[in-house]
């Protein structure tokens, strides 16, 4: 049952009961009703929305299946991105993918970053990290006045996951 449909019920005993406190009764527990959140969605990586939009359709015999996946493999390095997030946060995961089914979801913002190497910032010998896939150019570097901030996703998929490793590289994580 709804809390607002309870809400509705409470409101209209008024004057029902004669006991003695009862009235009183109802409009505490009316007071406690009004004060109870709603479930709230959960927030989620992109990439575990994008598993469970694929998988809502028949949710709980995908979920079994996916479990019964990820355990057979023990190679870790066969694990996609969402089968390695569903081990890592262990039972919570099963718990935020009900609650998604449940209360539905938001998908968290994926963080950005800037790239640029600081030791080659003098004009002529600026580095550009430079890349074409898929009609895009990435361009990484402060100074430009193209695209300049990327997700971590975007940067693997363009072939520049190893920034990320790298000493000679500096990564600045962008805020809104």
């Amino acid at each position: 049952m709804k809390v607002q449909r309870l809400i509705e019920k409470y409101k209209r005993l008024e004057g029902v009961w004669n006991a003695e406190g009862a009235e009183l009764a109802r409009q505490i527990f009316l007071q406690d009703l009004e004060q109870l959140d709603e479930p709230q969605p959960v927030k989620v990586p992109p990439f575990v929305a994008d598993w469970y939009e694929e998988n809502k359709d028949d949710f709980e015999g995908n979920l079994l299946r996916c479990v019964h996946n990820i355990t057979s493999i023990f190679d870790g390095a066969k694990l996609n991105e969402f089968e390695k997030w569903f081990l890592i946060v262990g039972t919570k995961s099963f718990q935020t993918l009900v609650n998604m089914h449940q209360f539905g979801y938001e998908v968290e913002k994926e963080k950005r970053y800037r790239i640029s190497m600081p030791k080659a910032r003098n004009y002529k010998n600026h580095a550009q990290i430079l890349c074409e896939k898929d009609g895009k150019m990435f361009w990484c570097g402060e100074w430009h006045s193209f695209r300049a901030e990327f997700t971590s996703k975007e940067l693997e998929e363009a072939g520049f996951g190893w920034v990320f490793d790298c000493p000679g590289i500096e990564i600045e994580e962008v805020d809104d």
